[in-house]
């Protein structure tokens, strides 16, 4: 992986940040063909998110298995949120200083 600029780094943070937001709505409520086609050619150039979108997949379903629920009611709380933000920021800055 080349050495990112800092602006290179926001921007494919922003990127990765808006691709799992489509992921989990397109498994939750479905998404726009104009999002299908941003998410699509974001996972093809994102290994990251292609990962986060299958474990998603997994997670989704196993809620939904357990809960016996087409659609789920739970709700992650937003200190949990932060907590999950924080540690993926993390590693995402460790990833881009050992490339």
């Amino acid at each position: 992986m080349k050495n990112l600029s800092d602006q290179e780094m926001a921007d494919r943070l922003d990127n990765c940040k808006k691709a799992t937001f489509l992921i989990e709505k397109q498994q939750l409520e479905g998404i726009t063909t104009k999002e299908e086609s941003e998410l699509e050619y974001h996972l093809n150039i994102c290994e990251m998110c292609r990962v986060y979108e299958k474990q998603s997949s997994v997670i989704n379903r196993f809620v939904k298995k357990i809960t016996g629920a087409g659609k789920s009611e739970f709700k992650l709380d937003d200190r949990f949120k932060e907590e999950l933000q924080k540690q993926i920021n993390t590693r995402n800055n460790e990833s881009s200083r050992k490339g």
